[in-house]
C-alpha cells in the first residue's frame, strides 16, 4: 500500500528556502494553481505543506495528457 503523505505525492515539490538549502520537513503543494494575495503586484504562491501532511488530492503519478 502507498503511504498517502504529501512527500510521496506527484504534485509535492521540496521547499527551497532563499539560501538554496532544502528544508527537510516541508514542501510546495502543486496540486492547485498559486494562491493570489491581496494586493494586485503581489506574486502569488504555492502551499507550503510538511512532508507528512495529506490530502483528497493525493496522487502517485501526474495524468496522461
Amino acid at each position: 500500500m502507498t503511504k498517502t503523505a504529501c512527500n510521496a505525492c506527484a504534485f509535492y515539490e521540496d521547499h527551497v528556502a532563499n539560501s538554496a538549502s532544502t528544508l527537510s520537513d516541508s514542501g510546495l503543494c502543486r496540486a492547485n494553481p498559486p494562491v493570489t494575495q491581496k494586493d494586485a503586484d503581489t506574486r502569488g504562491f504555492w502551499p507550503v505543506v510538511k512532508s507528512n501532511d495529506w490530502c483528497g488530492q493525493f496522487a502517485t503519478a501526474f495524468a496522461a495528457e
